[in-house]
């Protein structure tokens, strides 16, 4: 999580928005802010990248555009 966000915007953006990348991305990322701060939130939004990290990625490149960091994941 704080590797992903160390990295520079353009970087992030990229990422979060080729298909198959994005999903690999929001795996890793979800996954390791769980491990890093364990909530009932970043459980359930983990899960749910696991399933549907398409549409998610792609939701989390906006959110990274504006607020400079993924959703649930600062």
């Amino acid at each position: 999580m704080d590797t992903f966000n160390s990295l520079p915007r353009l970087v992030q953006i990229i990422l979060l928005l080729i298909p198959g990348v994005n999903w690999v991305t929001e795996l890793i990322v979800r996954w390791s802010a769980f491990g890093h701060k364990p909530g009932l939130i970043r459980l359930i939004i983990a899960l749910v990248v696991t399933i549907g990290g398409f549409f998610i990625g792609w939701l989390d490149a906006i959110w990274c555009l504006v607020f400079h960091h993924m959703l649930f994941a600062s």
